[in-house]
């Protein structure tokens, strides 16, 4: 065992700077008709909306995360997807904590743009952000959606219109798009 004066290696330090920077961050879990939903803000905003969290996002994996149902945006945004689950709302207004690439910001914030209960292509989203030619990177960026309903990657099919990947699983994909197919023959 060293002590003054011993090295210090490249591998301590980082885990020393990782454990530095941490920051802390509010969640609350609910139940929704298909599973459970966990909802992880900041004072900035909600930063995660995830189903069945059984592990850590990576975005989150050197956080502190306190249950905190009463945190103002967590208290907000729970609120807003029980009224969109109930088929109350259509539109979510929460402040987001996006954190990202600057090409994964732009494609999670054009997921915004898909109207309610309908569909776009993974090309159409590539070229609302314009970079027609990365659909495949879009693809990739909507894997990592951090605030999966809010940011409706759901409403994301393939070119034929079939349903692709999510990360609440295809059946869970199939079912929200279900419910706001319901939501909106109801309205009209």
């Amino acid at each position: 065992m060293c002590v003054a004066g011993c090295p210090v290696t490249h591998i301590t330090l980082h885990k020393y700077a990782v454990r530095m920077a941490a920051r802390q961050f509010a969640f609350s879990t609910f139940h929704a008709p298909f599973g459970e939903i966990t909802v992880v803000a900041s004072d900035k905003g909600v930063h995660n909306v995830m189903f069945d969290a059984t592990e850590t996002p990576r975005n989150l994996q050197n956080d502190e995360l306190v249950e905190n149902p009463r945190h103002p945006v967590v208290k907000e945004a729970v609120s807003q997807l029980k009224e969109y689950f109930a088929g109350k709302r259509t539109k979510f207004d929460l402040k987001l904590d996006l954190e990202g690439t600057e090409f994964q910001v732009a494609a999670w914030k054009a997921l915004a743009t898909v109207p309610y209960a309908k569909t776009a292509s993974y090309a159409t989203q590539a070229a609302r952000i314009k970079r027609p030619t990365a659909t495949r990177a879009v693809g990739a960026a909507n894997g990592r959606n951090p605030v999966a309903i809010v940011l409706p990657c759901h409403r994301i099919v393939g070119a034929n219109g079939s349903l692709t990947g999510f990360a609440g699983g295809l059946v869970v994909k199939q079912w929200l798009l279900d419910h706001e197919q319901k939501v909106a023959q109801r309205s009209k």
